[in-house]
């Protein structure tokens, strides 16, 4: 299997899990836990995420807020995963001077 169709495959699943409307209203387990000893309320909040609560600012559609957000975030991710491993695999590449491993 070629690079670009495993990329390309590997993408497709994750936006398909990103906009699907899986999306559980229930708190995750940090928020869970600050809810169940009581100190939820007290949290200050240190940086303001783009997705706060998995929503996308601006849409009526709690379903399609969700999933834009969800599609973005898989993107975004998939850019930094691509632009790391850009970065390291050229690091590695024998240069003038250097002797391939």
């Amino acid at each position: 299997m070629s690079r670009f169709l495993w990329w390309a495959l590997a993408l497709a699943a994750a936006l398909a899990v990103a906009v699907a409307p899986f999306a559980s209203p229930d708190p995750d387990g940090l928020e869970r836990v600050a809810e169940d000893l009581g100190f939820a309320e007290r949290a200050a909040v240190w940086l303001r995420t783009p997705f706060a609560d998995y929503l996308f600012p601006g849409i009526g559609s709690e379903r399609v807020a969700t999933a834009v957000a969800g599609a973005l975030g898989v993107a975004a991710t998939a850019f930094a995963v691509m632009a790391v491993g850009r970065l390291l695999t050229r690091r590695m590449e024998p240069g003038p001077g250097r002797h391939a491993r």
